[in-house]
């Protein structure tokens, strides 16, 4: 894909992870919408995925550690075409194939069900682990929040793959400032992020604007072109990015828009769509 299509795929993910968290009246958008960016790149562009054959042996992985921000993820994964798009209206209601995170007994092209917060990376881990000692040659990809890097089992699974350099795994965080309850800096701070994962023996890549494609392709070149040691990007994003009253407010963090507030997003990313069209 070039950049255009890209974007214009990340603005129909974008209405994607908004209408399903309307439709399920709860939700994680804030989160969803700043890594939209990242789930863009990844399954349009980044990682070798067959939706028609999603447990094909040499696919590459993807692990949402943060696996609150699934609407994000399962609107990618609905654009690729491993479900229906109508499914997104579907979210967390019952008997539905959508939770609220991730289950990869009911969801195709989910390669682990995750939602405890510093869980999900160490299961990529292990994931990249075992295709070093079977001689696979698939990547595995993890995405973190920057509230979720202070879990402490984060950082014994970075412990662990920096021990064993495994340089077919590359650790996403984004970097969006906000978590539940507030600023990052201000809860418990993370920073420096960078320092950390390079004491742990990660080669780092600090993205400057994660919701920028040219800056994430860099980034994701780079990753595969380090050898000897895992990766770490930093991506620095905007909160609820997409949707103008979305846009850094820790309020959004799991909150659904109402009626009149869904109306509003979804006008904008027309407008946006539009736009895109007349590139």
């Amino acid at each position: 894909m070039n950049k255009l299509e890209l974007q214009k795929t990340a603005n129909e993910i974008r209405k994607g992870i908004v209408t399903a968290v309307h439709s399920a009246k709860a939700g994680h958008p804030g989160g969803s919408l700043s890594a939209t960016e990242i789930f863009t790149y990844l399954y349009f562009e980044e990682m070798n995925v067959d939706p028609k054959d999603p447990k094909k042996a040499d696919r590459d992985r993807f692990v949402l550690s943060k696996g609150h921000t699934a609407p994000g993820l399962y609107s990618a994964l609905a654009q690729k075409g491993y479900f229906p798009v109508e499914d997104l209206k579907t979210l967390r209601k019952i008997g539905s194939h959508l939770q609220g995170h991730p289950c990869m007994q009911h969801t195709p092209g989910i390669d682990m069900s995750s939602g405890s917060l510093g869980q999900g990376i160490s299961a990529a881990v292990g994931m990249a682990l075992s295709a070093k000692i079977s001689g696979d040659s698939y990547r595995t990809y993890t995405l973190l929040g920057d509230g979720e890097i202070q879990e402490g089992q984060v950082w014994e699974a970075a412990m662990f793959a920096g021990a064993k350099k495994l340089d077919n795994l590359v650790v996403i965080v984004d970097n969006n400032g906000l978590q539940i309850d507030g600023p990052v800096a201000e809860v418990n701070t993370p920073y420096p992020i960078d320092k950390k994962f390079e004491a742990f023996n990660f080669h780092v890549i600090n993205v400057e604007d994660g919701n920028d494609f040219d800056q994430l392709k860099a980034a994701f070149d780079e990753a595969k072109a380090t050898k000897g040691m895992p990766t770490a990007i930093i991506a620095k994003t905007v909160k609820g990015k997409g949707v103008s009253y979305m846009e850094g407010q820790v309020g959004w963090h799991g909150k659904a828009p109402n009626d009149e507030e869904y109306a509003i997003a979804m006008a904008e990313l027309e407008k946006a769509g539009e736009a895109l069209c007349q590139k």
